[in-house]
C-alpha cells in the first residue's frame, strides 16, 4: 500500500527531532456550500532538526516513532512566508 504524502507549515520545532505540521484543506460546506479551510496537526520527525518554523515541507507516513509520531518530513517545498510566520506566532 503507498504511503500517504501531505503538504503543510511548520508551526513548531521546540521538539527534538520533531516538527508540527500544519496541513489545511479546502471543503464545500455540505448545507451551505461555503468553501471552508479546515486545518490539522501532525507531529513529524525530522531526524537533523533542519526545519524551522513558517517553512512549507512535505511530509510522508511511516510505521510509529513515538506515541505522536508517525509522519516523518520527506523534504522542503517553499521557504517561510511572512504571513506564515505571523500566523505561527498567534497559534
Amino acid at each position: 500500500m503507498p504511503k500517504r504524502v501531505l503538504t503543510g507549515t511548520v508551526v513548531s520545532d521546540k521538539g527534538d527531532k520533531t516538527v508540527v505540521v500544519r496541513v489545511e484543506r479546502r471543503v464545500k460546506h455540505p448545507l451551505y456550500g461555503k468553501i471552508i479551510k479546515l486545518s490539522k496537526k501532525y507531529h513529524a520527525h525530522d531526524e537533523a532538526n533542519a526545519f524551522s518554523v513558517g517553512q512549507q515541507v512535505r511530509i510522508e507516513e511511516c510505521a510509529p516513532i513515538s506515541k505522536l509520531k508517525t509522519w516523518t518530513v520527506a523534504g522542503l517545498v517553499g521557504e517561510a512566508k511572512a504571513s506564515d510566520l505571523a500566523e505561527a506566532a498567534n497559534v
